[in-house]
This record gives structure tokens, C-alpha cells and sequence, in this order.
């Protein structure tokens, strides 16, 4: 078997109500008020910013369309997302999962919704090469989750067939899509239940 992680709220902390409350405090001053405004903001991962995700329209374009659409100021809005990087630090728990997984000598890959610019960013800030043996990122691919597509792309570059593949992410559109294509998924909470979820499927030792 081999283990495909997603990457936000996986591997890497993305927590957007939190972080528009950090970067615009002003328009934002709770969690409350920060998860009213990125849900305006991403749009569930629909619609501008879906478009972004896939690699179909640039980081200027998706601001300017945020902006059109949500009337604030086309600064505020361009902030926010030059901030996404810095929101996607790794979760100490799940740099450990996957320190174990490879230690008992399972291959792993991962699969994220992610544009361009932000995996970019990532590879050049974080050992992705150690931890896996290869990856799909949606920005670069031109497809996104949950659609069937990327699905095939990753099944291609990951050289197995879909009954090979257990499949680590958050998003419950995702998990179900994965399933459709006959990957084995488990929806991530936190890196100690997804442990339990590998263990029952003899990955590692309880």
C-alpha cells in the first residue's frame, strides 16, 4: 500500500479564519468575524478561488475578482493572500506520522489542492523530496479535488492501481471522491486518529 497526503490542515496548518483576523484585525476582529469573512473570501474553494487552485487564472486575477466581488479594497484583499504562505507551517504531529510511516518502509506521495505559486513556495521551503516519493499539486495539473480527474493523474504518477492507495485528507468531498475511484480514504481530524485509521489497516504497530 502506499499513503497520499493531502496537504492543508494535513500536513500544513491552514486554519483561513484565524488568518484573516491576523492579517486584516481591523475588518476581522474575532474568529467569529475571521470565519464569516473566508468563507466570503475562498468561497468554500469554489468559484475565484477554485479557479486559482486549478492554475486557470493567476494570483492578480483571483485578487482582482475577490475584490469585484466582496466590494473591499483591492490591498486588503492582495494581502491576504500574499499571507497564505506564511499560514502553511507544518504540523509537528503529522511530520511525525510521516517520519514513522517511512520508517517501516511504506512510500508515500501526496495529492493538494494548491496554486502554483504556494507549491512553489513550499518546495523551496520545506524537505518535500524526504518525505515523499512524489506528488500532485492541482495548480500544475490544471485539475482539482474533488473532481475524477486528478484523481487519474495521481493514479498515473504514482504508478499502482486505485485498491493500492490510502488516501489522508480533510475535506469530506475529497475522501468521498477518492472512494469513488476505489482508493482506500480516511478523513484526517488529527495525525493521532489518522495513526489509529493506518493501524487498523496493518500499516504500522499499535
Amino acid at each position: 500500500m502506499k499513503v497520499v497526503f493531502d496537504f492543508g490542515a494535513v500536513l500544513f496548518r491552514w486554519q483561513p479564519a484565524a488568518l484573516l483576523a491576523r492579517v486584516l484585525p481591523h475588518r476581522f476582529e474575532t474568529l467569529e468575524a475571521g470565519a464569516e469573512g473566508a468563507a466570503r473570501y475562498f468561497q468554500g474553494y469554489e468559484g475565484d478561488w477554485g479557479l486559482f487552485d486549478q492554475g486557470l487564472i493567476s494570483q492578480s486575477e483571483v485578487v482582482r475578482r475577490i475584490a469585484a466581488r466582496t466590494g473591499w479594497p483591492l490591498g486588503e484583499v492582495a494581502a491576504v493572500a500574499e499571507a497564505v504562505p506564511t499560514e502553511l507551517l507544518p504540523i509537528p504531529a503529522t511530520v511525525v506520522l510521516i517520519r514513522e510511516l517511512r520508517a517501516a518502509g511504506h512510500e508515500l506521495h501526496y495529492l493538494s489542492n494548491m496554486p502554483a505559486p504556494f507549491a512553489d513556495h513550499l518546495e523551496r521551503t520545506y524537505p518535500l523530496h524526504e518525505w515523499f516519493e512524489s506528488g500532485v499539486f492541482s495548480g500544475r495539473v490544471k485539475w482539482r479535488k474533488p473532481h475524477a480527474e486528478i484523481f487519474e493523474v495521481a493514479e498515473r504518477r504514482f504508478g499502482v492501481s486505485p485498491d493500492q492507495l490510502v488516501f489522508l485528507d480533510d475535506m469530506p468531498a475529497n475522501v468521498r471522491a477518492a472512494e469513488a475511484r476505489g482508493w482506500q480514504a480516511v478523513q484526517f481530524t488529527q495525525a493521532g486518529a489518522a495513526r489509529e485509521a493506518l493501524v487498523v489497516r496493518g500499516l504500522l504497530s499499535a
